[in-house]
C-alpha cells in the first residue's frame, strides 16, 4: 500500500466546509466518521486498505474539528444537523461522479451519528461499520445503570459552561494527550507526533468548545428519542468491532444488538481500548477486509496482532 496517495481537500456539504482526507478512485464510497477527541487522522491505518479494496475514501474532520467549519451555537451540534452533514457529504460524492454504493464506517461519536443515519434512512447504505459505540437503544437501556453512569461521568461534566474546555486545553491540551496515552493498552501507535496532532487540533481557537458542544447538544434535546426507544429493524448489513478494555463504554452495551439488526456481525478485541482502529489496526483491518469482501470475519485471535 506504499504507493497509495492521500490528499486533503476542503469539501462543501450541507452549507459547511469539511477538511477531508481523500484516497482511491473507485466507484464505491467509503465515508469514515471519527470520534471525540479525535480527527480524520484516526483512520490513517484504514484509509489505504479501503482504497486498495476499490473504494474512494473520504475521511472528513466532523463539523467543529480541525479546519472544518465551526458553527458557534450548541444547537448547531444537534444530531439532526450531524445527520444532514453525512447526507450532504454523500450527495457531494455523488455529484463528483462517485455513484456506487456507500459504506459508512464509524467510531465513537461518529458511530452515534452513523447509527442515526441508518435508523432514519437518511441515505441508502450498502454497509455500516461501527466501532465502540452501541446501538442507541441499547445505550438508553443501560445508561441509567450505576455501572455505566460511573463510566459516563464526563458527559455530565461537559454540561458546565466554559470550564471543561478551559481545563481540557491547559498545559498545551495535555488532557487530550492523556486521554489517548492513559486509556490505550498498547501505546505503540500513540507516539509523541500523534498525541501532538490531537493536542494541536484541540488548541485551534473555538475547537475544544465545538467538540464539547456535541455532548451539550445531545444532553439538552434529542429529536430522535422516539426512534431510539422504538427503533425500526436495521436492514443494512452491520459490522461491530469492539475493544473490550473500553473505560467509557462497557462491553455489556453490545448485548442484544443482534435482535435489532438483521445482518449483524460482532467481533470483540480483548486487551484493546476504546481507540480500537488505532490501537489494533492489523486486527481491525483483517476483519474489515474479510467482511467487505464477503469472507468469514476472523475472531481477534485469528486476525493477528492480538
Amino acid at each position: 500500500m506504499s504507493d497509495i496517495q492521500v490528499t486533503t481537500r476542503m469539501i462543501e456539504a450541507n452549507g459547511l466546509t469539511f477538511e477531508t482526507d481523500v484516497c482511491g478512485s473507485g466507484e464505491k464510497l467509503a465515508l469514515l466518521l471519527h470520534g471525540f477527541p479525535e480527527s480524520k487522522h484516526s483512520w490513517r491505518f484504514q484509509v489505504p486498505l479501503l482504497a486498495e479494496l476499490g473504494y474512494t475514501v473520504w475521511a472528513p474532520n466532523l463539523r467543529g474539528y480541525g479546519h472544518s467549519s465551526r458553527p458557534p451555537k450548541v444547537a448547531d451540534y444537534n444530531i439532526t444537523n450531524l445527520i444532514a452533514d453525512v447526507a450532504g457529504l454523500i450527495d457531494a460524492a455523488h455529484a463528483e461522479g462517485i455513484t456506487g454504493p456507500t459504506t459508512l464506517m464509524t467510531h465513537d461519536w461518529g458511530g452515534a451519528i452513523g447509527w442515526s443515519v441508518v435508523l432514519t434512512e437518511a441515505r441508502p447504505l450498502e454497509r455500516f461499520v461501527v466501532m465502540n459505540l452501541p446501538h442507541p437503544t441499547q445505550f438508553m437501556k443501560n445508561v441509567s445503570g450505576w455501572a455505566q453512569l460511573k463510566k459516563s461521568w464526563y458527559i455530565f461534566f461537559f454540561q458546565i459552561p466554559w470550564l471543561p474546555e478551559k481545563l481540557m486545553t491547559l498545559r498545551g491540551a495535555q488532557a487530550i494527550g492523556d486521554a489517548f496515552s492513559n486509556m490505550a493498552i498498547d501505546q505503540t501507535n500513540f507516539g509523541p507526533d500523534v498525541l501532538q496532532h490531537y493536542k494541536q487540533n484541540a488548541l485551534i481557537p473555538g475547537a475544544m468548545k465545538a467538540m464539547i458542544n456535541y455532548y451539550r447538544a445531545a444532553f439538552r434535546s434529542n429529536p430522535l428519542k422516539e426512534v431510539w426507544e422504538n427503533p425500526p429493524h436495521v436492514k443494512t448489513p452491520t459490522l461491530m468491532i469492539w475493544g473490550e478494555e473500553d473505560v467509557a463504554l462497557g462491553k455489556e452495551l453490545t448485548y442484544g444488538t443482534e435482535n435489532l439488526v438483521d445482518d449483524f456481525t460482532l467481533r470483540y478485541l480483548p486487551n484493546v481500548s476504546h481507540w480500537v482502529q488505532q490501537e489494533a489496526p492489523q486486527t481491525v483491518n483483517a476483519m474489515l477486509e474479510a467482511w467487505l469482501t464477503d469472507r468469514p470475519v476472523p475472531e481477534a485471535s485469528e486476525a493477528g496482532g492480538i
